[in-house]
Parts: structure tokens; C-alpha cells; sequence
């Protein structure tokens, strides 16, 4: 969805194109963010649609619930009722709505039956609140008897109403309902989305919700950037200030929620929430799209280049006394050596047992997980993936056995090299002695015969460890086994695996976990 923003103070129009992804509102109390919303929901029209648990959750007079996004998608019959009842609140509009439709399709299916004709019930908004409320508060129960809700708790036999819910029990409701019932291809417009909400669950609910209506676009507006964080490739726009003279707002738009400028950053200080430093560019890497949701406690940030990681990871841990924040590092590990590896763990970068990001997503067990979702069989699809790339790597041995003996006569030259010498003599002399000691045709051997080992044995994981080559995803047929058209469907289709909890998200985040040698948080590896 195009979306054009309220008057920037500079002048410059701004529209914004989201892509499926959220846009998150940021900015300090006062700074104008509630304002800058309300115009842009004005501009959007008829797309927009308002929910806030604060004011859903709260009676209100009738004249202010007849100018609700709520109102307006419910039967007047509805809204009379609640209205002549006294209860003006958008979570009992929504309750009765909800009841009322049950009871339309369950009356159409009887007069379907009299009929003789074959139907069956469907599916309705209803069943899936109760099937995503459930899943966000298990042991938790709703109950429909009667024209009422009901809830009870687990090995309780206490049913009661939804006005002995808690406040974020009740907004839980309400944000489902709510999203669920708004137009399609809406802008839906979301205040202040961590208001009664634990922060445990917030993550993960504000991702299923989203999942349930992938036609609209979201827009929150909120003053916590550890929900701005959890949102990935949010669009995130920082009001600054308000001209309530001119009506025009001091504001930026940040591309990225991972990418946040370092004005923004020290706030996020604030929130106390562990960084992680990644590689690429923070909008079109595999990187930024990967490790955000397998990382989930984690601040993620992408910096570039493989130095810049390691020296802000350093840099981090150094100014630990003065934020008490945790800070960690992922880099490829290419053609890195076991000692090289476990020195950039002792400074707290983490490196994958694999060569490089895009044979993250060859593991075995990542891979099985697709083929499954796709309803292919994981063993057979496996079987020729390994059997492919192995064949590749076999093609390619010596040119990947040079391309380690290059990297590795190059860090040995520059570690040598580094020695002090009084005088060029000194210096010539030590070059000159340089290849006896070195010997790079009996390192390139070695690595040959290393290599061969892991063809001959099948040793799938092994070759994932030492093979740097972009092309082995496509050229492995993966994609095709998978049922996909190709690697970039490949890709989106492990990320949209990951972006839904459940057992298959959790199997990919095990799967690259292991992968850095972790079995829970990145604490303890």
C-alpha cells in the first residue's frame, strides 16, 4: 500500500510504499505523534480503520461510540442494543457481534438441511478468536452457552463473565475481533499496541494478528521502541515535533526498524534489551531477514561489513559498565580456521558452523521442515538436495581447496609479517624464508585431501562447513523439490515458516541455533 504522510516542516512530500509490512509511529510524549496519526487516517479515508484497547476496553458516551471504526462494522440492531443497554464499550459491540453472526450461520445451515440441500458450518470470526485467545493464554477457556461468553480456567469449574477478565485478557479479545472484522485492504490503525499487554506475549501476538489479516496494512502508533523493534522490516516514521500554527510535523522515516539511526538508538539503551550486530545491509540481506525472528530476544542491527560487527561487538562489551547491556556478534565464518573461529567467540561474535549465511537455510533439518510444509516428502527431498550439492563441491574440490589455502597463506603472511624488524635487511631476509615455512602447496594438498575424505564419506554437514558458493542454492534444485519456483520463493518461504509460532518455526530456530552451537539463548553458548 502507497501511503502519503502529513506535511514534513521541510516541505518535501513523503510517500511510503510498506509492502506488505507494518509502519510503526515513534516519537516522545508531546511530540505530536497522536496528531500526525489522526491526519494521516483522515487522508486514508474510508481505508482507515481505528482500534485502541483503551478506548474499546472503557464505557463511553453513545456519541463518541457512533464515531468508532467498531460502529461501523457492526449491524445497527447491535450497536441499538448496546447502546439502549448502558454498556457503551467497543469490546461488548464486538462480543455481540460476534454472537450474532454465529448465530446467523448456524441459523443458514438448519434452513440449508430442512431443505435437503448438503452444507456443513463454516468457519467463522468467531472460532478463530477462540482459537488464538486460547493459544496466547492456554489453560484458558471460552465457553458459548446460551447467547453468553463465558471463561474458565484450566481444572477449574468456575465459569464467570468476561467483565472478571484482566485488562489485557479483555484487550487480547478485542484486538482480534476487531482486526477480524475490518474492511478488507484496510490501513488499520493500531494505539499504542503494548497498552495491557505483558511484554511475553506482545511479540508474538501483534505477529499473529498480523497474520490474520495479510490484505491490510498496519499502522501503530507508540512510544515503546522495544515493540518498534519486534516488528522487523517495519516502516518506522519518528515525529519530533508539532507546528500546531502551521500544522506541520518534524519527522523522519527510518527504512528499517533494525537499522535505526543513532539518535534513536540511545533510547533504545533504555529499554534494556540485549544487540545483536549482524552483517548486510539491514533491508535486502538474508541476514536481516533471518535473524530477527530466531533471535527474538535481541535487539538486531545490521552494520555491513564483517569488520564492522566485530568492532562494534567490541566497542559494545567495552561501554558494558556504563548501559549493562549485553552485546553480540554474527559473522560468516567463509574460510576461517578453527582458531580464528574461537577467537571471535571469545569476543563474543558468534560463528555458524557452516561457511556462510545461504548455507543456513541448506541444513538438513531446515530443509526437511520446508519440504514438509510444501507436502513433499522430507527424506527424498533431503536425499537429493545432499546428493547434489556434494556432487557440486566435488566438481568444484581444487578450486575451494585454493581458495582456503589463499586465505589461509594470507592471514599467516599478515600475522608474520607483523613481527618488528631494526632494518630492511631484517625484513627482506624474513620474506624471502616465508614460502619454506608457509609451504602453501603442501596447505592446498591438505585441504584436497580433507575435501575428497567429505565426498567419498557423503559427509553432507562438512561440506556445508567448508563450501563458500552463492550458486549451490539454486544450482542444488532445492527450491523445485520444495515445490517453489525458485530461491528467492525458497527463501520467503522459510521466513514466512518462522514468522507464524508453532512447531515449524521452532524446529528452523532450533535447527540454526545448533547451528552456532547454542541449545537455548545466546547466553549460554
Amino acid at each position: 500500500m502507497k501511503i502519503s504522510l502529513p506535511r514534513c516542516r521541510q516541505g518535501e512530500p513523503v510517500t511510503i510504499e510498506s509492502n506488505g509490512y507494518p509502519v510503526v509511529i515513534i516519537g516522545a510524549n508531546g511530540a505530536g505523534k497522536s496528531r500526525f496519526t489522526a491526519q494521516l487516517a483522515s487522508s486514508l479515508g474510508e481505508r482507515a480503520f481505528s482500534l485502541s484497547a483503551l478506548h474499546g476496553l472503557y464505557v463511553r458516551d453513545s456519541d463518541s461510540l457512533r464515531q468508532s471504526s467498531v460502529e461501523s462494522i457492526c449491524e445497527p440492531e447491535v450497536v441499538d442494543g448496546v447502546i439502549r443497554d448502558g454498556r457503551c464499550n467497543e469490546l461488548d459491540l464486538m462480543l455481540l457481534q460476534l454472537m450474532r453472526d454465529e448465530m446467523v450461520n448456524l441459523l443458514n445451515y438448519k434452513l440449508l438441511k430442512a431443505d435437503g440441500r448438503d452444507a456443513e458450518l463454516k468457519r467463522t470470526r468467531l472460532d478463530r478468536v477462540i482459537e488464538l485467545w486460547q493459544e496466547v493464554f492456554p489453560g484458558n477457556r471460552i465457553l458459548v452457552g446460551s447467547g453468553r461468553f463465558l471463561f474458565s480456567r484450566a481444572n477449574a469449574e468456575d465459569r464467570y463473565s468476561a467483565v472478571r477478565l484482566s485488562d489485557g485478557e479483555q484487550a487480547v479479545i478485542y484486538y482480534i475481533a476487531g482486526v477480524l472484522y475490518a474492511p478488507r485492504h484496510a490501513a488499520i490503525f493500531i494505539n499504542s499496541p503494548e497498552m495491557f499487554l505483558h511484554p511475553t506475549i506482545m511479540q508474538a501476538l501483534w505477529t499473529r494478528i498480523e497474520m490474520l489479516r495479510p490484505d491490510c496494512t498496519f499502522i501503530y502508533t507508540t512510544h515503546d521502541l522495544e515493540f518498534t523493534s519486534s516488528r522487523g522490516h517495519a516502516s518506522v516514521i519518528w515525529v519530533r515535533d508539532y507546528d500546531q500554527a502551521a500544522v506541520d510535523w518534524d519527522y523522519s522515516v527510518l527504512p528499517d526498524s533494525s537499522n535505526i539511526t543513532d539518535d534513536v538508538y540511545q533510547a533504545i539503551i533504555g529499554a534494556r534489551k540485549p544487540v545483536l550486530f549482524i552483517e548486510g545491509d539491514g533491508v535486502h540481506s538474508i541476514d536481516s531477514k533471518l535473524y530477527p525472528l530466531v533471535f527474538k530476544e535481541f535487539t538486531v542491527k545490521s552494520l555491513g561489513s564483517c569488520n564492522k560487527v566485530t568492532e562494534a561487538t567490541r566497542s559494545f562489551n567495552d561501554l558494558n559498565g556504563f548501559h549493562h547491556m549485553d552485546s553480540y556478534g554474527i559473522v560468516d565464518r567463509d574460510r576461517r580456521d578453527e582458531h580464528e573461529v574461537q577467537y571471535l567467540r571469545g569476543k563474543r561474535v558468534m560463528v555458524p558452523e557452516v561457511a556462510e549465511i545461504e548455507n543456513i537455510l541448506m541444513l538438513e533439518d531446515v530443509i526437511k521442515v520446508v519440504a514438509r510444509s510444501r507436502g513433499r516428502n522430507p527424506e527424498k527431498v533431503f536425499d537429493k538436495v545432499s546428493r547434489a550439492v556434494i556432487s557440486q563441491f566435488s566438481l568444484a574440490l581444487k578450486q575451494q581447496a585454493l581458495l582456503h589455502t589463499r586465505h589461509r597463506v594470507k592471514r599467516t603472511v599478515e600475522y608474520r609479517i607483523d613481527g618488528r624488524f631494526t632494518n630492511i635487511a631484517m625484513l627482506e631476509s624474513h620474506i624471502m624464508k616465508l614460502h619454506d615455512e608457509i609451504a602453501p602447496r603442501k596447505i592446498y594438498e591438505a585441504y584436497c585431501r580433507q575435501f575428497r575424505q567429505y565426498v567419498e564419506t557423503n559427509d553432507y554437514a562438512a561440506v556445508l562447513k567448508v563450501y563458500n558458493q552463492k550458486s549451490m542454492l539454486p544450482a542444488s534444485n532445492v527450491a523445485a523439490l520444495c515445490g517453489l519456483r525458485n530461491k528467492d520463493e525458497y527463501v520467503a518461504a522459510i521466513i514466512e515458516l518462522l514468522r507464524r509460532p508453532g512447531d515449524e518455526a521452532q524446529m528452523i530456530s532450533q535447527a540454526v541455533k545448533r547451528c552456532f552451537g547454542l541449545d537455548g539463548n545466546v547466553a549460554a553458548g
